[in-house]
C-alpha cells in the first residue's frame, strides 16, 4: 500500500535533519529502530545514544525523535484489536488451512519466561488473559485457558467463558484436557521456539495415547493473524557497574567455564536472559518492569561467550565494557552456531526448562552430546555476593521510606477520597526521584474491597473502586534500583476493621512471623517450609492458592529461579545470600484480601551454627496493628513485631527527617503492641 503524504513528508525531513547531523544511517533505519525502541518498556531518554552522539542528546533531533518514539508507542497502544470471538475463529480457520486440527498457546516467549514483550503477548492477544501465567489450548470444538490459583478470579473477568472452558493448571492439568477431547489422527500444532522440551513432552503424551500428532509448526499461527503485531523490542543495553553487581563479568565467566569443565562439557545454551544480563554485567529494557535484554548466548569451556544480540541495542560503551571474550553475532547467525558445535560432536548443556524445543533439537539431531541439566546461571545468580546484599538493604531502606509516606498520606486521606487509581499514582510519585529508581518492579495490585480477593488483580478504569470505610485494601508493589529490586505488600483497613479481618489478618501474621523466624539445616527445600506459613489458617479451616515465597534478583526479576517457598516443591536447596519472599494471605472472594509480604535473605542461623540458616528481614515497612488481635499472638510473636517495628522506625527516621507529619504517623503504626 502507498505511504500517504504526511509519511512521506516525516521521513523526507528526518533523513534531512540526519544528513544535517552527520549521521550516516538512513531515514528508513531510523524509524524501523525507534519503532522497535517503542516497542519496548524505555523510560528515559538514553535510548537516543543508540543513534546520537552525547552531545546530540539534547538538541533538536534529539527532540523529533522522543517524539517519533512516543508517537510509535502510542499508536501501539492504541490498537483495535478484534473481539476475542473473531480471534478465535480467525485462528480455527487458519489452522484448517495447515491441515491441523489444535493449535497450543503459552504465556512464554522465545526466552520461555513469564516477562514477554508486547510483541510475545499472543495468549493476551488471542483471549484477553493478561496474567503472568496460562497457557490457551485451542481445538476444532472447544477450546481451554489454563491458569494457576493467582488468576482463577482474574480469568473468569477477562476471559469469555462461553468460548474457553477455564481450568486449573495444577487441578486439571492440559494434558488431561488433552487425553479426553483428542480424537484419534488429530495433528496439535505448537511452536518450537515457545515450548522447552518438558512442556513439549507433556503435550506429546496424551497425543501418543489418543492415536493424534504434535506438530512444530514453522511459523506461529498468530503471528500470522496478528497485523498490527509490535516489532521485536529494541531497549537500550547497558553495563551494569561492578559497583553495583560485586563481581566483574570476566570473573563470572571463569567461575561459569569451571563449573562447565566438571561437568565435562564443552559449552552451554543460554536462553534466559536475566542470566545473560548477570553473566555479562548488563541489563536491558526489552520488556516492563525488568531491566532484560532479550538474547542468547552459548557460553564455552575456556569462558569466552558468544552473544547473539541485536547489536543495534548496544550503547556505546557495550563493546568495551564485554571486552575481546564476548563475540557479539546477529541473532540469524545461532542456528550455525549451534551446528558447528554438534558437527564437531561437542558436550552441550542444555536446561530443558528454559531452552526452546528447537535448539535441543538440532542439537541433537546435528550430532552434538546434549546434558540436560540445570542453567549454570541460575545458582550463582541467585546466591548473591555481599555487594549485591548491601545494594538490597539500601534499596529497601530507600523503599521503605517511599512506603511510608504513602501510608502517612493514606491514613490522613478524608474517607472516601481515594481510589485504586489514585492510591498507584500516589505511591508511584513517592518512589519517583529517589536514588538509583528505575521504575516498577511490576505493575501495582491496588485491591479495595473484594478486589483484593484477586491474588494479582490489575486495576483498570473500569473496575477502579473507593477505598471505603469499613473495608481492607490490598496494595502489593515493588521498586527497581540499580541496587536491588523490592517487592512488599502491606494490607491496610480503612476505617474500623470487623472482627473477622482481624482473625484472618492475624492468622496470616502469625504465618508470616513462623517462616521468618524458622531454623533450618542446609540442604532444605523450600517446599519443607511452606507449612510454617499455613498452619494457623489450616486451623481454621483456611488456607491459600498461591505460593508462599518467590525468588527476587538484584536489579534483575522479581520473580527468581530456582528458589522458592511452595508446596508444589522445589529442587533447589535454600542458600545463603538467595532472596526469597515471605508472603502468607488469606482471600474472601467477593470480599476482601489478605497478604503481608516482606523479602528476606537466607542467612546464617543467629547463633552461628554453620549447619543451619535462617532469614534475614529485609523489607521495611509497618504491619497494620489495627488488623491484628494481640490475644491471638504469643509472647514471642509479639516479640518479633515489636522488635521489627522499632528496626523499621529506627531505620526509617532518619530519611524521613524534616517531615514530621509522616514521623509521627511512623511513630504511631510502629509503637509496642
Amino acid at each position: 500500500m502507498p505511504e500517504d503524504t504526511a509519511t512521506t513528508g516525516r521521513r523526507d525531513a528526518l533523513a534531512q535533519a540526519l544528513a544535517a547531523a552527520g549521521i550516516e544511517r538512513s531515514a528508513d533505519e531510523v524509524e524501523a529502530l525507534v519503532q522497535g525502541v517503542a516497542a519496548a518498556d524505555v523510560r528515559d531518554r538514553s535510548w537516543l545514544r543508540l543513534i546520537l552522539s552525547e552531545a546530540q542528546a539534547t538538541g533538536a533531533l534529539a527532540d523529533r525523535l522522543e517524539e517519533l518514539r512516543r508517537t510509535c508507542a502510542d499508536a501501539a497502544d492504541g490498537i483495535d484489536e478484534p473481539e476475542p470471538a473473531a480471534r478465535l475463529a480467525a485462528l480455527r480457520a487458519e489452522l484448517a488451512r495447515r491441515g491441523l486440527d489444535g493449535f497450543v498457546v503459552p504465556l512464554s516467549d522465545e526466552h520461555q519466561g513469564e516477562y514477554v514483550a508486547r510483541r510475545a503477548q499472543r495468549l493476551a492477544w488471542l483471549t484477553g488473559f493478561t496474567g503472568s501465567a496460562g497457557m490457551a489450548i485451542v481445538l476444532g470444538e472447544r477450546a481451554a485457558l489454563f491458569v494457576d490459583g493467582r488468576y482463577v478470579l482474574q480469568a473468569a473477568a477477562q476471559v469469555d467463558g462461553s468460548l474457553y472452558e477455564h481450568r486449573h493448571m495444577t487441578d486439571a492439568p492440559a494434558d488431561a484436557w488433552l487425553g479426553k477431547h483428542l480424537s484419534e489422527g488429530a495433528a496439535l500444532g505448537y511452536d518450537p521456539a515457545l515450548h522447552g522440551t518438558r512442556e513439549r513432552d507433556r503435550l506429546a503424551a496424551p497425543c501418543e495415547a489418543a492415536g493424534a500428532r504434535l506438530v512444530a509448526c514453522e511459523q506461529n499461527p498468530i503471528d500470522v493473524l496478528w497485523a498490527d503485531q509490535p516489532p521485536p523490542p529494541l531497549g537500550p543495553i547497558a553495563p551494569h557497574p561492578v559497583r553495583f553487581a560485586g563481581r566483574d563479568a570476566s570473573e563470572k565467566r571463569e567461575a561459569v567455564a569451571g563449573r562447565l569443565a566438571e561437568k565435562g562439557v564443552d559449552a552451554a545454551i543460554l536462553s534466559a536472559p536475566d542470566s545473560i544480563a548477570w553473566l555479562l554485567n548488563v541489563r536491558g529494557a526489552d520488556v516492563a518492569n525488568s531491566p532484560l535484554p532479550h538474547s542468547f548466548a552459548v557460553v564455552d569451556g575456556d569462558g569466552g561467550v558468544d552473544w547473539f544480540v541485536d547489536a543495534r541495542k548496544l550503547l556505546p560503551e557495550v563493546p568495551a565494557h564485554l571486552g575481546n571474550a564476548v563475540r557479539v553475532r546477529p541473532p540469524g547467525a545461532l542456528a550455525g552456531v549451534l551446528d558447528r558445535l554438534a558437527g564437531a560432536g561437542k558436550a552441550v548443556l542444555v536446561d530443558e526448562a528454559a531452552t526452546p524445543v528447537w535448539m535441543i533439537d538440532r542439537l541433537a539431531e546435528g550430532g552434538a552430546q546434549v546434558v540436560r541439566g540445570a542453567d549454570p546461571c541460575a545458582l550463582p545468580k541467585a546466591c548473591k555476593n555481599e555487594v549485591e546484599l548491601a545494594g538490597i538493604r539500601a534499596a529497601h531502606r530507600r523503599d521503605g521510606a517511599a512506603l511510608v509516606r504513602f501510608l502517612a498520606w493514606l491514613a490522613a486521606a478524608p474517607p472516601g477520597s481515594v481510589s485504586e487509581l489514585d492510591a498507584i499514582d500516589r505511591l508511584a510519585a513517592m518512589r519517583a526521584g529517589g536514588e538509583h529508581y528505575r521504575g516498577p518492579s511490576f505493575d501495582t495490585i491496588s485491591g479495595a474491597g473484594p478486589n483484593g480477593a484477586i491474588v494479582h488483580y490489575r486495576v483498570t478504569a473500569d473496575s477502579n473502586r473507593t477505598l471505603e470505610p469499613g473495608s481492607l485494601y490490598l496494595v502489593d508493589s515493588g521498586g527497581q534500583y540499580l541496587d536491588g529490586t523490592t517487592d512488599v505488600t502491606r494490607t491496610v483497613a480503612i476505617g474500623r476493621p470487623e472482627p473477622e479481618h482481624r482473625d484472618r489478618f492475624t492468622r496470616v501474621l502469625r504465618g508470616h512471623i513462623a517462616l521468618a523466624t524458622a531454623r533450618f539445616p542446609r540442604g532444605t527445600t523450600g517446599a519443607q517450609l511452606d507449612t510454617l506459613a499455613r498452619q494457623f489458617l489450616w486451623q481454621a479451616g483456611l488456607d491459600y492458592d498461591h505460593g508462599t515465597g518467590h525468588g527476587v534478583g538484584a536489579y534483575l526479576n522479581v520473580h527468581e529461579s530456582p528458589q522458592r517457598i511452595s508446596r508444589l516443591g522445589s529442587a533447589a536447596a535454600l542458600a545463603p545470600g538467595m532472596v526469597v519472599s515471605n508472603e502468607p494471605g488469606y482471600y474472601e472472594t467477593g470480599a476482601y484480601g489478605i497478604r503481608i509480604e516482606n523479602l528476606v535473605t537466607v542467612a546464617l542461623a543467629d547463633d552461628g551454627d554453620d549447619g543451619f540458616l535462617g532469614f534475614e528481614t529485609l523489607t521495611l515497612a509497618p504491619i497494620d496493628r489495627a488488623l491484628i488481635e494481640p490475644a491471638m499472638l504469643t509472647d514471642g510473636e509479639r516479640a518479633w513485631l515489636d522488635g521489627y517495628h522499632a528496626r523499621v522506625a529506627e531505620t526509617l527516621a532518619p530519611l524521613l527527617a524534616g517531615d514530621e507529619a509522616t514521623l509521627a504517623w511512623l511513630r504511631a503504626a510502629t509503637a509496642a503492641l
